[in-house]
């Protein structure tokens, strides 16, 4: 039975399915149908503010492709059934904006994500809402050259779709502590560029305070030279989600990672706007 939700409620199992759920997203600004192709806890990252307990390093499992199929059917029927909607979702929230793939790992890791992707479009276009409805892969982009995955977001930009694309930290330390990857910054680079080419892109970044000290000036200024050298390198980068943390970390690290204030969120969006000529939109 689905409970009521909010927006400090992701639960993947809130309906009783195996790889779809609904949220009330504070990103997207109403219900997000969610679609985890991660059901079983596995990620390649391992972000000390990561909400999925028992989190395990990994890639997604084989998808069953015609239960995901069936799932999502019946929970676009459910979301849009205005009686679910007022005894299920906040008021001003109530209506659905949004098919996600975005769930308890890095969705990017499903070996046939082309196929996969094929499925998810076709059953929304049967069973989309009247009105306007986008579609969004979150993703820590550390993917973005497997050819499943190039092959899956040229489909998603026909179908009008984006990806929103991790990018916490400006340096490779940084990025370890707060996602537990020592990717480079020329590889990330490389993966947002290729990213911004086969899709509309946009920069997702979590900022958290640590040990109850937000980003410093030189954390900042890495960040901001990161996108800098982005641009100037050619990445068509659309816009800047910036946002804190809404749910208990379930790491390791969960003691030390807070939420920095709105005030303070607001002040950096604003810092990042003048530096690099984007749109930042904050959602503290």
């Amino acid at each position: 039975m689905v409970r009521h939700l909010s927006v400090n409620n992701h639960d993947r199992d809130v309906a009783g399915f195996k790889y779809v759920y609904p949220v009330v997203s504070r990103r997207a600004g109403g219900v997000s149908v969610g679609v985890n192709l991660n059901p079983n806890n596995a990620c390649n990252w391992r972000c000390a503010y990561c909400q999925v307990p028992n989190l395990i390093r990994g890639a997604a499992p084989p998808i069953d492709i015609e239960l995901l199929t069936r799932e999502l059917g019946e929970l676009f029927t459910m979301v849009q059934t205005p009686s679910w909607l007022s005894e299920n979702v906040p008021e001003g929230a109530q209506r659905v904006v949004d098919v996600a793939i975005s769930g308890n790992g890095e969705p990017t890791t499903c070996a046939n994500l082309d196929e996969v992707l094929d499925e998810v479009l076709r059953t929304v276009d049967e069973h989309r809402p009247s009105g306007s409805l986008s579609k969004v892969i979150i993703s820590n982009g550390s993917m973005m050259d497997r050819p499943a995955v190039k092959r899956a977001l040229s489909r998603w930009r026909e179908a009008d779709g984006e990806v929103w694309f991790k990018v916490d930290a400006g340096t490779a330390v940084e990025r370890e502590r707060l996602n537990g990857t020592s990717q480079s910054n020329e590889r990330t680079h490389k993966l947002l560029h290729l990213c911004c080419g086969l899709t509309r892109t946009r920069i997702q970044t979590c900022v958290v305070t640590w040990d109850g000290l937000p980003p410093d000036d030189a954390q900042r200024a890495s960040y901001i030279t990161f996108l800098r050298d982005a641009i100037s390198g050619g990445a068509k980068i659309h816009d800047i989600l910036l946002y804190g943390i809404a749910r208990e970390s379930h790491q390791p690290e969960a003691a030390r990672v807070a939420h920095p204030g709105e005030s303070w969120m607001r002040d950096y969006g604003a810092e990042i706007e003048r530096a690099v000529s984007l749109t930042v939109h904050v959602r503290a």
